[in-house]
């Protein structure tokens, strides 16, 4: 009678042993999870407080889009120059020209300019300055892989879009540990479709023209202009 009631609390207490281990596995798990969270945070709020510290940014970029079902393989290239919230993007035969107020889109193959006004308010307006900073709202993230890209050291963040409507199933940012400027961009649609956005190069405080994001309608006279208001 007294083995079974020492059995009993043999096995009472192995059972209770591997609950705890259990627990203190769950307990490590859940500590790791946060703690990769916050470290991925830290990194990102870097990259934004070093984006928001520079003057102007001048970015030549090449942008790929793939889809092996599809059999779609695109490339191009393009480049973006940056102050405050104003912009100059030319981006597959396209000029965007923001100057704070509107946007000037000139399109020389059909001869056509479309001047439209942009909320800056809206966080649903798209710029490029938002696309340096897009990753403040509406994600989840974890630290991911640590690349070496000739030389330098790449930590990738992978961020889920919190809106199940988003088309995307992920995003993948890869960030240079050093200078903390963005990498790379990969985008991994729902459907298989995947862009990439690399940044060739990443150039800060360049000297810039006075009317660098002036548009100047004498210089299109043949165009025809279309003005949404």
């Amino acid at each position: 009678m007294k083995s079974k009631i020492q059995e009993s609390k043999k096995n009472n207490s192995e059972s209770m042993g591997k609950k705890f281990l259990l627990i203190a596995a769950l307990l490590f798990f859940s500590f790791s999870i946060q703690a990769q969270d916050k470290k991925a945070k830290d990194l990102l709020d870097q990259v934004t407080a070093k984006v928001k510290s520079y003057n102007t940014i001048v970015i030549d970029f090449k942008y790929s889009l793939n889809n092996a079902k599809e059999n779609i393989n695109q490339d191009s290239k393009g480049n973006v120059t940056m102050k405050g919230n104003q912009y100059v993007l030319n981006f597959m035969g396209v000029t965007k020209i923001f100057d704070g107020k509107k946007t000037y889109t000139i399109v020389p193959e059909d001869e056509e300019i479309t001047i439209s006004k942009v909320n800056e308010k809206d966080d649903n307006a798209i710029t490029p300055s938002k696309m340096l900073t897009f990753f403040n709202t509406g994600y989840k993230y974890n630290m991911d892989i640590l690349q070496n890209v000739k030389g330098r050291k790449i930590q990738y963040i992978k961020l889920v879009p919190t809106n199940s409507k988003d088309q995307r199933k992920e995003v993948l940012l890869g960030i240079d540990i050093q200078t903390k400027h963005i990498y790379n961009l990969i985008e991994v649609g729902k459907k298989g479709t995947k862009t990439t956005l690399t940044v060739n190069s990443f150039k800060t405080n360049q000297p810039l023209s006075k009317n660098q994001f002036t548009f100047a309608e004498s210089k299109y006279p043949n165009y025809y202009i279309n003005k949404l208001d």
